[in-house]
């Protein structure tokens, strides 16, 4: 779900959902100041995805933390971190048959356990 912290001026239109994802050990600050009127500025961990909403003409600029200092690594345009919206057939599975088109194999396997000899009482020694 993303995160309106400060929402876009209503001036603003055409806002896209984007996903941008930390893939550095490093700590980032992910910054959208291009447009007027509007405050966006979030930390972004290492392995960390971060989604959000922008105006399409947004720019994020990334960045990346260094020792006592952060130095401007990268500058994206939203519209290239706009995530796509999947349709709803891709994800549907076949609720008559209980099988996954995707996924043919099963995911849990069954384990043939046989207990005859090995189950023996504890020796305590005392």
């Amino acid at each position: 779900m993303a995160q309106i912290l400060d929402p876009l001026p209503p001036e603003q239109s055409g806002k896209i959902l984007c996903c941008y994802i930390n893939a550095t050990s490093k700590i980032q600050v992910a910054r959208i100041c291009n447009i007027p009127n509007w405050y966006f500025e979030r930390v972004v961990f290492p392995g960390q995805r971060l989604v959000f909403e922008a105006p399409r003409k947004g720019q994020l600029e990334i960045h990346t933390g260094m020792m006592a200092s952060a130095i401007l690594s990268d500058k994206i345009p939203c519209d290239r971190l706009m995530l796509e919206e999947s349709s709803t057939h891709e994800f549907d599975t076949d609720s008559l048959s209980g099988k996954d088109p995707i996924n043919t194999k099963s995911l849990v396997q069954q384990i043939n356990t046989n207990t005859g000899d090995s189950i023996k009482p504890l020796q305590v020694a005392l």
